[in-house]
C-alpha cells in the first residue's frame, strides 16, 4: 500500500471558499467559534464544532454534537456548496504567514503507514478527544480536518511542486480574516500525480507534527470498517484505510513556543516558591516580559513580576532525546517536585497556551486570577521533534506548536 495517494476531494465552491471554510477545531473555544461563527450560517465549524448551535450545558462530547454536525455537512453537500471532484487528484497547498511562506501537498495518507510507525508519533493521545475524532469521522462518512505531516525535504517533491505553482492558476486564493493567505492547486494529471506518489514512497517514512488525535482516529475507523466487513483486508486500498494529510518539508516549517499556566503553588508561599526553585535554577529578576531566546532558558510571570530561570548544563543529559526537552526539563526540575504536577497530561491545574497568544496572553491569565503562574518556552526544534520520533519515544504533551495553522473545509476526504 503507498504511503500516500490522490483522492476525489470535496470542495467549497470558489466563490464561497472564505465563507466556507475555517480555523481548525482545536485553536478555538467554544465561545471563540460560537462569535466567529455566528453571522455565518455556512461556517464549517458549524461541522467540526457543531456545538455553538447547541445549548452551552450540552457537552461538545454528547451525542447530539455529532448529529448537528452530520446534519451541517450533509446540508453544504445538498445545497451544492461543496462538490466533489470528478476523480482522484492530489492537491498543494501554500500558506503565507508574515511574509513567510511554505508549500505543502494534501494527500490520502496510509493508515497500514501510520500503524507500523512508518507515519511516526511523537505524543500520546488524550483518550476523550480520540474518542470525539472518532465519532466525528464516522458521522460525517469523512475525514474533514487534515493531519499536519512533516518529512526530511526532497528535491524532487521540490521540483514537481515548484513546477505545478508555476504553470498552474491556483482553484483558491484568498487571506483570511486572521492575516494569513491560503493557495491551492488542483494537481489532475496523471503523470504528475504518479511522479508524487512514487516520490514519497521512496522516503523513509513521515512525520506527524500535528494531528495525532486525527490520525488515531482515523486507525480506529480503519479497523472498525474492516470489522464490519466494508473493507476486505488492512491492505485494501479503500477510502476508510486512508486519512486526510497535509504535508510539508522540514525545512519551511516554523515551530513556536507553548507556554504552561497553573492555577496556584502547591501549598508554598511566593517566597517559599522562588525559594525551592533557586535550589535548581538560577532565578534573576526581568525588568520587561522574558521570552527564552535560547534553550534550557525559561521566563516566569509570578505576581505581576517576570523572572528568567536558567538551568546549568550539567543537569541536561544530552544522550536521552526526550529528557533534554526543556519542556521534560521544567517538568522534571520544577512542575512535578515543586508544584506536584505528576502528569500534565492529566492534572487538571496545568493548562497550555499556544506561542501565537504572546506573552499578553500568559500576563491575562494571570492578571485575571484564573491561574497563578505561567512560564514562557523556548521552541521545540522540528530535529527534536524528529530524533524523539525516530527513537519511537513520545514527548510530555504539549510540546510543540506550529503556525501557521492549517484551514478545516478547504478539502475534505471521504472514507
Amino acid at each position: 500500500m503507498k504511503l500516500i495517494q490522490p483522492f476525489p476531494g470535496w470542495r467549497p465552491k470558489p466563490e464561497l471558499v472564505e465563507q466556507i471554510s475555517a480555523p481548525p477545531y482545536d485553536v478555538l473555544n467554544r465561545q471563540e467559534a460560537k462569535e466567529l461563527a455566528k453571522d455565518n450560517p455556512n461556517s464549517f465549524l458549524h461541522v467540526s464544532k457543531a456545538e455553538i448551535d447547541l445549548p452551552d450545558d450540552v457537552s461538545p462530547y454528547d451525542e447530539q454534537v455529532y448529529e448537528a454536525a452530520k446534519k451541517q455537512y450533509k446540508s453544504l453537500q445538498k445545497r451544492g456548496l461543496l462538490k466533489q471532484d470528478p476523480a482522484p487528484y492530489l492537491y498543494f497547498y501554500r500558506l503565507i504567514m508574515d511574509g513567510r511562506e511554505q508549500l505543502g501537498l494534501v494527500a490520502a495518507a496510509s493508515v497500514p503507514a501510520y500503524n507500523e510507525n512508518r507515519i511516526k508519533k511523537h505524543e500520546f493521545t488524550r483518550p476523550a478527544k480520540e474518542d470525539d475524532r472518532t465519532k466525528i469521522s464516522e458521522a460525517l462518512g469523512a475525514h474533514s480536518g487534515p493531519v499536519f505531516l512533516t518529512y526530511r525535504h526532497s528535491k524532487t517533491v521540490d521540483k514537481i511542486a515548484a513546477n505545478c505553482v508555476a504553470t498552474q492558476t491556483p482553484v483558491y486564493d484568498f487571506t483570511a480574516n486572521d492575516g494569513i493567505r491560503h493557495t491551492i492547486w488542483v494537481v489532475s494529471d496523471k503523470t504528475t500525480i504518479d511522479n508524487l506518489v512514487d516520490a514519497f514512497e521512496a522516503l523513509p517514512g513521515l512525520y506527524i507534527a500535528d494531528g495525532h488525535h486525527r490520525s488515531a482516529a482515523a486507525s480506529r475507523v480503519a479497523a472498525m470498517r474492516e470489522k464490519q466487513g466494508k473493507t476486505q483486508s488492512k491492505d485494501a486500498e479503500s477510502s476508510s484505510n486512508r486519512f486526510l494529510s497535509v504535508i510539508f518539508p522540514d525545512n519551511q516549517m516554523r515551530i513556536l513556543d507553548y507556554n504552561r499556566v497553573v492555577t496556584d503553588l502547591n501549598g508554598l508561599s511566593e517566597e517559599e516558591f522562588l525559594a525551592e526553585i533557586a535550589k535548581q535554577f538560577t532565578i534573576t529578576q526581568s525588568p520587561t516580559p522574558f521570552k527564552p531566546s535560547q534553550p534550557n532558558s525559561f521566563g516566569m510571570y509570578l505576581k505581576n513580576k517576570w523572572y528568567q530561570l536558567k538551568l546549568s548544563a550539567d543537569k541536561i543529559d544530552k544522550n536521552d532525546p526526550v529528557t533534554c526537552l526543556d519542556v521534560s526539563l521544567l517538568n522534571q526540575y520544577l512542575l512535578d517536585p515543586i508544584l506536584g504536577i505528576k502528569d500534565p497530561r492529566r492534572d487538571p491545574r496545568i493548562d497550555f497556551v499556544g506561542g501565537i497568544r504572546g506573552l499578553q496572553g500568559l500576563e491575562a491569565r494571570v492578571d485575571s486570577k484564573e491561574m497563578t503562574v505561567a512560564f514562557s518556552m523556548y521552541p521545540t526544534a522540528l530535529s527534536e521533534l524528529m530524533s524523539v520520533a525516530d527513537a519511537n519515544q513520545v514527548m510530555p504533551p504539549k510540546s510543540t506548536w506550529f503556525e501557521p495553522k492549517l484551514r478545516d473545509g478547504l478539502v475534505i476526504q471521504e472514507i
